[in-house]
């Protein structure tokens, strides 16, 4: 063994046998228990960021420390390829996405590879490969045919700067969750999969999801948006036309005054053709909601239809109101206004002058009972509800009716770099899907590297104009959004070269996923899609299991220093942190930092690792001067997993320093020439040296196994290397427990630290391979105390500590407490009072 740790050499050595050897590459195997761990795969942008080396070392320390349990452990990596950042960079680089996409992915290869995670490499996938698309061709085309799939013109989310259509689960703010530019609205023909088929489905099913953060199935819940209530007609005064309203709270029926319906309801579409006006005002507020000011002040803004409707019981009139804030999609895209007992209807009636009728009074009792309400009044709200649904019903103007915030999933997207839709257009509109064998359907080669290009599948016409049976047809010319190609990669991974989507067989073995690692913002998008996606390929009679992963991990944000200056147009100009000079107090706290150009920066804080403000910290620099090693160990230890970590170079080398000082323990230790000398003390220590062994096991174990507390477990760790730092080694006894102790320290560091603890084992004298070996198991027995701690105290004060044996009863304590001149003391020329003992903890004297 060397003397000082070297990390670039061990790390390539160990690498290199990974590799040789196929160490990670697994089969099924019936006999043995499976674990399935698996990281959310990246997008070839280029490099990995260390928001990447969070996600794919947490993955692989859970999944080497099970194969030290004995399971058989997959853990998979690929590629999601597919998408508009590889349009955007191939146009600024003059290459094609394709060329792009498979650069970055050799790369990216390499850079995890140098991190010495445990992938099998062997299944390995790339969802830009028509040998990955043509399966979710087909099974789009299977979907089609059972009618879950459908084309249909829709008003839509549209990003002007991507110039793409956006799913509703891609919004955020009214902004593109991309590039954050405000959407607009488009009402343009696009390809839908009904996953409101599956909503609920997909609410009941998160009650079996017990090892998900609480939090992103509330978010799951929320986005599906069940709600339970009536949908009631309303004839229209002096018209043989009706509106159908939908309530969740039919005990506030009495107290409507007006109607509000959505401006792109067919009934306001229908009134527009009429009235100039209220064409002018859907035509405005339809430009408005494309604003930044509109989205920020949230106005809304009615206009009076000139119609009523006539309430069904105390047949008032109710005008009807054109509005520009409900959601056509929702209910029936119409609402009943409650102004007295509604914030929203509240606002909007004060506004526009629509009188308030209040039906609720309270009794004595502090019970709520409705009055103005004819022949409901004195009934409670519950007892009221339930005799207005009645009511409704039997004039048959009602009927119960569950709805669903969650829309159909709109996966049309108007760009190149996609996967084709396969289906065509014949001359006479008629919607068929391609055949099978002529599946994959493939991307038109570019023509040219210019916007243009990139732009539409649209642009090639010699693509989409085909031919069907002697007849003029045309292909789909957009493409699917990417989240498809993510929603089912992790069962293409049990079958990767099956000819079929995913093979029964592989798939039922290896699924559901045991562990996912990702961020929670892929709550409602990605964790909902590849949860409905699981469920389709289920009811296609391919797996057996309700859901597609068991456990789901949520890993916090990685934050680093922030530092901007104002340039002379005010705009703030965030800097690099490779770029500053930074000056730090006493305390390590910053109080001057200037760019290499000699602006004076601001100091913003701790924020999220970002291109736009320039604070990414590239980990490959990281890796060359402290060791993948360092890295993977700062990583684990320097915050809880789902809570941020803040990066400090500090912390990283203060994880190489311990590695160095565990390196330097075991040079020493295969180094040491004992002196076989027999003493009490040195007893004393192999004794403690057990015991603090142990413990050292079970607590590492059960933050591990039971906690995913993985920072504690390494604190325990190291707390122990302190501890045997600083005991004397010599004699022989003590040797081998030493001996023991160091292969329970490199085997427990294994999934933290792979490489150091390869060579570092075979340094230990271990001819076996430590990839292979088992996770060390407590003996219990050296847990067993054979001495306690008692405190003792002298009128509730302490005076003194004291170890004595474990069988010492009461009487024995007391006594030998009493010998003690640190005790006695305090006792002198006073009598006892009175004897206070807590059994194995404390005993306290009384005096007057």
């Amino acid at each position: 063994m060397k003397e000082f740790y070297f990390p670039k050499k061990i790390e390539i050595k160990a690498q290199k046998y990974w590799e040789k050897n196929k160490t990670f590459k697994v089969f099924e195997n019936s006999q043995k228990k499976k674990y399935y761990c698996l990281s959310m795969f990246p997008y070839p942008s280029g490099k990995l960021h260390i928001g990447h080396l969070r996600n794919y070392t947490i993955g692989d320390v859970i999944s080497r420390y099970h194969r030290m349990l004995g399971y058989n452990v997959l853990q998979p990596i690929g590629w999601d390829a597919f998408g508009l950042p590889a349009e955007t960079e191939a146009l600024k680089n003059n290459i094609t996405p394709k060329d792009w996409t498979k650069k970055n992915i050799l790369y990216m290869k390499k850079q995890l590879k140098t991190l010495g995670f445990s992938y099998d490499w062997s299944r390995e996938i790339t969802t830009c490969v028509p040998e990955y698309y043509k399966w979710e061709q087909k099974f789009f085309i299977n979907l089609y045919k059972k009618g879950l799939v459908y084309k249909k013109m829709s008003l839509v989310n549209w990003c002007e700067y991507d110039k793409t259509v956006l799913a509703n689960e891609q919004v955020i703010n009214n902004c593109c969750w991309r590039c954050g530019n405000l959407i607009t609205k488009k009402n343009i023909s696009q390809w839908f999969i009904k996953i409101t088929n599956y909503a609920n489905q997909l609410l009941k099913d998160l009650n079996i999801l017990n090892k998900w953060p609480s939090k992103v199935k509330n978010m799951q819940k929320k986005w599906i948006g069940k709600s339970k209530g009536i949908k009631i007609i309303f004839k229209i005064k002096n018209l043989n036309k009706n509106i159908k309203i939908y309530t969740t709270y039919p005990d506030m029926f009495m107290g409507i005054t007006y109607i509000a319906i959505s401006m792109y309801h067919p009934f306001s579409i229908k009134e527009s053709k009429k009235n100039i006006n209220i064409f002018s005002f859907i035509k405005k507020q339809t430009f408005n909601i494309n604003t930044k000011k509109y989205f920020k002040e949230k106005k809304k803004l009615g206009i009076f239809s000139g119609l009523y409707a006539i309430h069904p019981i105390n047949k008032k009139k109710l005008p009807i109101w054109i509005v520009n804030f409900i959601d056509l999609d929702y209910g029936t895209g119409a609402i009943m206004g409650v102004p007295a007992y509604n914030k929203n209807d509240f606002e909007f009636a004060k506004k526009y002058n629509i009188p308030l009728i209040k039906i609720f009074c309270f009794k004595k009792n502090n019970k709520e009972i409705l009055y103005n309400s004819g022949e409901f009044n004195g009934l409670s709200r519950k007892e009221a509800s339930k005799a207005i649904i009645k009511k409704l019903i039997n004039l048959k103007i009602a009927k119960y009716l569950t709805c669903y915030k969650l829309r159909d999933w709109g996966v049309s997207r108007q760009r190149y770099w996609g996967t084709p839709i396969p289906m065509i257009t014949l001359e006479d509109g008629t919607i068929i899907p391609i055949k099978e064998n002529e599946l994959p359907i493939n991307l038109p080669k570019l023509k040219s590297l210019n916007k243009n290009s990139l732009k539409s599948l649209k642009d090639y016409p010699e693509w989409f104009n085909i031919n069907f049976n002697g007849k003029k047809a045309f292909r789909e010319t957009d493409t699917f959004d990417t989240f498809i190609e993510s929603s089912w990669y992790l069962h293409r991974y049990t079958s990767p070269n099956f000819e079929g989507i995913i093979n029964p067989v592989s798939a039922n073995y290896w699924l559901p996923v045991d562990q996912y690692i990702g961020g929670i913002e892929h709550a409602t998008m990605h964790l909902l899609y590849l949860r409905f996606y699981h469920k389709l390929l289920r009811d296609e009679g391919l797996l057996i299991t309700d859901e597609p992963v068991k456990s789901l991990i949520c890993q916090g944000m990685v934050l680093a220093d922030t530092f901007y200056y104002i340039n002379n147009k005010n705009e703030k100009i965030w800097v690099s942190p490779d770029n500053i000079f930074i000056t730090r107090d006493k305390n390590g706290k910053i109080i001057k930092a200037i760019d290499n150009k000699n602006n004076d920066l601001i100091y913003c804080g701790m924020k999220k690792m970002s291109k736009s403000k320039k604070n990414g910290i590239d980990p490959q620099k990281m890796i060359e001067k402290y060791g993948a090693d360092t890295m993977r160990l700062f990583i684990m230890f320097s915050a809880p997993i789902e809570m941020n970590l803040e990066w400090k170079e500090s912390g990283i080398k203060g994880s190489y320093r311990f590695i160095n000082k565990l390196w330097k323990l075991i040079y020493q230790h295969i180094n040491n020439k004992y002196i076989n000398i027999k003493n009490k003390i040195l007893d004393k220590n192999y004794k403690n040296i057990k015991y603090m062994l142990n413990k050292t096991i079970l607590k590492v174990t059960n933050d591990i196994n039971k906690k995913n507390n993985f920072n504690t477990a390494i604190s325990s760790i190291m707390e122990f290397i302190n501890f045997l730092s600083k005991l004397n080694k010599n004699s022989k006894k003590i040797n081998l427990v030493m001996q023991e102790s160091f292969s329970v320290i490199v085997r427990m560091l294994y999934p933290f630290i792979p490489h150091v603890c390869f060579y570092l084992w075979k340094c230990l004298g271990y001819n076996s391979n430590i990839d292979y070996v088992k996770w060390p198991k407590i003996k219990y027995k050296y847990l067993i105390k054979e001495e306690i701690l008692i405190v003792i105290q002298v009128n509730g004060k302490v005076r003194e500590k004291i170890m004595v044996p474990i069988n010492f009863n009461k009487d024995k304590i007391k006594k030998f407490s009493l010998k003690m001149k640190s005790v006695n003391k305090y006792i002198l020329n006073t009598s006892i009072k009175k004897i206070i003992y807590v059994p194995k903890k404390l005993i306290n004297f009384v005096t007057n």
